[in-house]
């Protein structure tokens, strides 16, 4: 992912041990009125007032990207000022660090470090740290659907690619899955449902968690089987008005998305293929100021200044790839995340209505309705709780990633055109100063 298209991987060094890295705190959020205008979707992509103007300052786990020159006028560095206002405390941080790389007979693999540290009394302990690889953060997930169907669980980053075209053992590819599986971890610790579920206990804390996967959890709760929904055989007759406007809102954002990321990658495979030009037209410059004596040296400036926008380009190309790129599919993923919860709700919907139908046939009289068709409707009242509130969350979240985002992508621009402008005027000493052929 870094520099040119002809650029070779760099192997993944083996990770020592490493310090706690200091954890930016990840409830960092301020109000809106310190935050500024929050970004503003186009018309089409709005909610319901009741959904998409509640602005809550909900944690969003997302560390700010500190690369950027210590400037005082980099828009990042501003907005992180902002958002380290807020000093709300926190009970429970966790982060993924120290990626390394496992050699066996029938496989190798990269494991990452969890670090926990926690007040909370579910944990025996105030600091864990053990390793996990990702099939250890896909059974979290898996088990995290079945325990808590009416939530939005956090989508992890896609397992597999493409064979040939990304190196999963190179130093790039195994930082940017870190992130990812960092970030994924925050999104959970952050929610006040999810970070309290036994199998996310489970997973932070157990030396060993193959024998967890064994057992199947069967010495923890058995929530995840008092809450198995019946999903075949019923048709939902029409979503409520606010789900259905909730369902039109997820298809516009993901395609909206999927198109931006399509544009976005064919921008960054021009920018690398006009580097590749870039870096065989500065050298001619340097070559051809070897025979003009006389011009050598304003040569060899046009040469050195096209140079300096290489190297501003490249870096420009690493940050889209690896900053803007993955949020943009996070949120693509984030989106199916939520569809398939919103896909459970009508799918229990469609149940109970069935179940009262069925009721209402029946020619005796029954004074009560019956025990399972009152269960049925109290897990669609508790379906449309938590996907409103977890939608909210979301739609919280999203508007501080993409704000976060966007600024970011507009300071690296600043960046990238000022070295490219400091480049070009240093050369213009080198042409009003060369005095006259006599």
């Amino acid at each position: 992912m870094s520099g040119g298209a002809a650029g070779i991987p760099k192997p993944l060094p083996s990770s020592g041990p490493k310090s706690l890295r200091e954890m930016p705190h990840p409830l960092a959020t301020s109000s809106s009125e310190e935050m500024g205008p929050a970004l503003t979707p186009s018309p089409d992509l709005l909610l319901p007032r009741s959904i998409a103007d509640k602005d809550l300052s909900l944690p969003n786990g997302t560390p700010v990207d500190t690369s950027s020159p210590a400037s005082s006028s980099s828009l990042l560095n501003r907005l992180q000022l902002d958002d380290d206002l807020d000093g709300e405390t926190k009970d429970l941080f966790v982060t993924v660090d120290d990626p390394k790389k496992h050699v066996c007979t029938m496989e190798t693999y990269i494991t990452y470090r969890v670090t926990t540290k926690t007040t909370r009394a579910e944990f025996d302990l105030p600091e864990y740290s053990v390793r996990r690889r990702y099939q250890d953060f896909d059974w979290l997930r898996n088990k995290l659907e079945e325990s808590q169907p009416t939530h939005l669980i956090p989508p992890l980053p896609e397992k597999f690619v493409v064979k040939g075209v990304v190196d999963r053992f190179s130093e790039e590819f195994v930082e940017t899955r870190r992130k990812a599986l960092d970030k994924f971890l925050k999104r959970i610790t952050d929610h006040p449902v999810l970070s309290f579920n036994e199998h996310f206990n489970v997973f932070l804390t157990a030396k060993d968690l193959n024998a967890y996967k064994k057992q199947g959890m069967a010495l923890l709760s058995k929530m995840g089987e008092s809450v198995k929904y019946v999903t075949g055989g019923y048709k939902l007759r029409s979503r409520p008005l606010e789900f259905a406007a909730i369902g039109e809102y997820l298809d516009t954002f993901s395609l909206k998305l999927g198109t931006i990321d399509r544009i976005a990658q064919r921008i960054i495979k021009e920018q690398l293929e006009y580097l590749v030009e870039l870096r065989e037209y500065g050298p001619i410059y340097s070559t051809w100021g070897g025979l003009e004596v006389e011009l050598s040296e304003p040569l060899e400036g046009v040469s050195a200044c096209i140079g300096n926008c290489c190297t501003a380009l490249e870096e420009l190309s690493e940050d889209m790839t690896d900053d803007f790129l993955p949020v943009l599919r996070e949120y693509i993923l984030y989106s199916e995340s939520m569809k398939n919860v919103l896909k459970k709700r009508d799918q229990v919907q469609a149940e109970y209505e069935a179940k009262l139908e069925a009721v209402a046939l029946k020619k005796e009289d029954r004074p009560k309705v019956p025990t399972d068709v009152e269960k049925c409707q109290d897990r669609v009242e508790c379906f449309n709780a938590d996907l409103k509130a977890d939608m909210e969350r979301w739609q919280n979240n999203k508007r501080q990633d993409f704000r976060q985002l966007l600024m970011g992508m507009a300071d690296k621009n600043i960046q990238y055109y000022e070295k490219c402008l400091t480049a070009w005027e240093s050369i213009i000493p080198l042409l009003q100063d060369k005095p006259e052929t006599k």
